[in-house]
């Protein structure tokens, strides 16, 4: 199998958990009735809201949210690349933000915990401290699929060059970005930076994001769900609005562009040490 649909669903969640996964799932049915093989959720489409109410909210893996994704890709017959939601972690006052991937059995083949966390503070309006209520990942994840090596990250990842070249040097020809972005960061970085990931690995790059919200910290998010092929073009971006995007993914692109432009064979990481 060279080739896959893929559905990018793009939700504006709230503070009602069960009404977002309601919605989320609805619109999962749809994107597998639209003819999807595979379909990409975005970052927290299980949940927006004060970090309190994140913390009370979050769930073990596995647990009732990711058994019902499960269900939900066997259901469908689908690979399902669940954006991330609040996974309970060791610690009593933080989670961890969580990725997961379930095959078209429903089983669970990938799990990764987001790396880096977004503390950031834009224009004096928007106050984000990640690290206040999650833990930070430790771990590069790729998963096999048919359509080859998937490399998983979240939002905020998407910053550091280093963890898709990571995942490229291991063999993935796609990498998925669930996102929350923010409208300032957005309009401005949103593209540019999927882009040149894309351009960088000579790799699709596939990001569901959500759109929307507000709240006290004046965060809104940006939406505009992409898919970027190898070659660095846009092949698909979703409307300002929920919905269901679709692209089409051929491995045999990722081949070609990486024949044409074999960056990946030209590192050099005997010079990049820091002195």
């Amino acid at each position: 199998m060279a080739k896959a649909c893929i559905a990018l669903v793009q939700t504006d969640p709230g503070s009602d958990k069960p009404a977002n996964l309601e919605r989320t799932f609805e619109l999962i049915a749809e994107a597998a009735q639209g003819g999807a093989d595979w379909v990409a959720l975005p970052e927290t489409f299980h949940l927006r809201a004060p970090n309190a109410e994140k913390l009370a909210q979050a769930e073990p893996v596995p647990g009732p949210l990711s058994e019902a994704l499960a269900e939900s890709a066997a259901l469908h017959g689908i690979w399902l690349f669940a954006g991330s939601f609040n996974e309970r972690s060791p610690e009593p006052e933080k989670t961890w933000n969580t990725s997961l991937v379930f095959d078209p059995n429903g089983k669970q083949v990938a799990a990764y915990r987001k790396i880096h966390m977004f503390d950031v503070t834009i224009d004096d309006k928007v106050r984000v401290q990640e690290s206040a209520r999650n833990l930070a990942g430790e771990h590069v994840v790729t998963c096999e699929t048919p359509l080859g090596r998937a490399g998983l990250s979240i939002c905020y990842d998407l910053r550091f060059p280093e963890l898709y070249r990571a995942m490229a040097l291991r063999g993935a020809v796609i990498s998925f970005v669930p996102s929350n972005f923010t409208v300032p960061t957005g309009r401005d970085h949103w593209e540019p930076l999927l882009r040149a990931r894309a351009i960088e690995n000579g790799q699709y790059v596939v990001a569901a994001a959500t759109i929307g919200g507000g709240d006290e910290r004046g965060f809104v998010a940006y939406g505009r769900s992409l898919v970027v092929d190898p070659w660095g073009t846009v092949v698909a971006c979703a409307p300002d609005e929920v919905g269901v995007t679709y692209a089409s993914l051929d491995t045999d692109r990722v081949l070609e562009v990486r024949s044409r432009i074999p960056s990946l064979e030209h590192i050099r990481p005997d010079v990049y040490a820091s002195e």
